[in-house]
């Protein structure tokens, strides 16, 4: 919704600074133990079941075909239901990321394969989480 109140700005010459500071979205890639030259950030991944899972497919394949490391981002209440459908959807051997709280007293970024995420509770709801998918 910033980017629509940002153009308004710029149509009206009025100046943009953007501030310095952390972004949870680099600070993930760095932890994460991915590839940081070559990656993607998707945003949302797709409500629908089927189109989530193609989408995920389709990351997987960019991970296994260029190493570029793919990012994207939940809305906390559906973070655990993700983890779990990306743990179902993604190869065995695939690399998740799941990079929560960051920057807090809570931070916790573990990469582990989707099959050990799989048989691993984690409780992420509710809370603000990153995932990258990589090598």
């Amino acid at each position: 919704p910033g980017a629509n109140l940002v153009n308004l700005c710029h149509q009206e010459t009025i100046q943009i600074v953007p501030l310095s500071g952390p972004s949870s979205i680099f600070m993930a890639l760095m932890a994460s133990g991915f590839n940081g030259q070559q990656f993607t950030f998707h945003g949302y991944l797709p409500i629908e079941a089927k189109e989530k899972a193609k989408k995920i497919r389709e990351m997987e394949m960019a991970v296994n075909r260029s190493g570029q490391t793919q990012i994207f981002i939940e809305a906390p209440y559906r973070n655990r239901k993700l983890l779990q459908f990306l743990a179902e959807t993604c190869r065995p051997e695939t690399l998740i990321c799941v990079a929560c709280m960051i920057s807090s007293s809570d931070e916790s970024i573990i990469t582990l394969s989707a099959a050990e995420w799989s048989a691993r509770a984690t409780e992420i709801d509710k809370k603000p989480v990153v995932f990258l998918i990589g090598m």
